[in-house]
């Protein structure tokens, strides 16, 4: 093992003359190099730059992994340099569930059918946010790391390097100001009428002495500030790099953006088309409501002289009159195809007037627009003051 203590005592050295300026400075004995306004600014610009960007980073882990454990988990096996195990989402896991209680029950069953719908729509959307998670990790979490364990490590330690020059810089400035006030005290003149002229070879040879000691501290003085502006320069660089890093940032802030964008359009179509769906089995169940009972048998005479159970729903909403007071507004949330004759269909944004009707399924209202008039699904609804 080569261990120098020349090399030892020396970094010791600079160490306590490092500490000794600081303590100086922080206690208003000694005087600091200030760097210049623009530079000031540069270094305030990366630590907030680097501040919230650290912030936004957890807060996007949080929004991507909810679960404390699972994030755990996950810088484990990062750490580790391990894969990550596949799971399922908790949606997948939700639907995987729903599609196995459907097969106990009955797949024929009522219960059992809503089931199988409900689940596979789950699954669905698991497989849409596994996709949104993948996306995002990759272009937005990435970059930020990146950032702050690359770029920024980079800077911060070029930074304490500067420090550190600009304490050397000012321990030689501070050497300096005392080598020349003693010089200047030891080439004072003389006394010539000493009785003893022994005082004055002293002198001359103290200031000589100081005189070298001068010439010693500019020429480590000379070569502090070289170091210090080399330094500086390279410092300057990193910090006006950080432009870059916004310009870098704000394109994966758009792409993570994007990938949102289309997670939740894409649930929002499966949450549609599903409502929909389910919206119709449940209007086929109000029709039949107000038709005949189906366990019962039909009557040849009543079904030549009546209309059939779709005409009577059309009958009834068209004869309905809206109350004296009770109607609303409404703004429609989504597009709505009526599913039958009875209902009316909707184009999402519009605003319609809506009420209820004795009897009614709570789950419906009577809508109008203009002379049109129709079952509307209160789901579809955003009912206005």
């Amino acid at each position: 093992m080569d261990f120098s203590v020349k090399k030892l005592a020396s970094d010791a050295g600079v160490f306590f003359s490092r500490a000794v300026q600081f303590t100086q400075e922080n206690l208003g004995q000694a005087e600091k190099t200030e760097l210049d306004a623009h530079f000031e600014n540069l270094l305030a610009r990366a630590d907030c730059t680097k501040n919230w960007t650290e912030k936004i980073f957890k807060q996007t882990e949080y929004l991507l992994q909810p679960n404390p454990s699972a994030r755990i988990e996950e810088f484990l096996y990062e750490k580790l340099d391990r894969k990550l195990p596949s799971r399922p989402t908790n949606a997948e896991l939700l639907g995987h569930y729903m599609l196995e209680a459907a097969k106990d029950f009955g797949p024929g069953t009522p219960y059992g059918s809503t089931l199988i719908k409900v689940g596979e729509c789950q699954q669905r959307l698991g497989g849409a946010e596994r996709e949104f998670l993948q996306t995002s990790a990759i272009s937005f979490l990435t970059p930020l790391r990146n950032f702050l364990e690359g770029d920024w490590r980079t800077i911060s330690k070029e930074r304490r390097l500067l420090e550190n020059r600009r304490l050397d810089l000012d321990a030689c400035k501070a050497r300096v100001k005392k080598a020349k006030a003693a010089e200047t005290k030891a080439a004072a003149v003389p006394d010539f009428q000493e009785t003893r002229p022994r005082n004055y070879v002293l002198s001359a040879s103290a200031s000589a002495l100081w005189t070298e000691e001068v010439d010693k501290a500019e020429h480590e003085l000379r070569v502090a500030q070289t170091e210090f502006d080399r330094q500086a320069e390279v410092t300057r660089l990193l910090l006006e790099g950080i432009s870059s890093t916004h310009v870098n940032h704000l394109r994966c802030l758009h792409e993570f953006v994007e990938a949102q964008t289309a997670y939740y359009n894409q649930c929002h179509r499966v949450m549609q088309d599903l409502h929909q769906e389910l919206g119709s089995s449940h209007a086929d169940a109000f029709s039949s409501s107000f038709g005949r009972n189906p366990g019962s048998t039909p009557d040849p005479v009543a079904c030549a002289s009546s209309p059939t159970a779709s005409e009577t729903d059309v009958l009834q909403i068209e004869e309905v009159q809206p109350p004296a007071s009770g109607t609303r507004k409404a703004k429609v949330l989504y597009d709505y195809d009526a599913a039958d004759t009875s209902e009316m269909s909707l184009l999402a944004d519009e605003l319609i007037t809506v009420y209820t009707v004795p009897g009614m399924d709570s789950d419906w209202l009577v809508g109008e627009r203009g002379n049109q008039k129709g079952k509307v699904p209160v789901t579809y609804l955003e009912l206005l003051s």
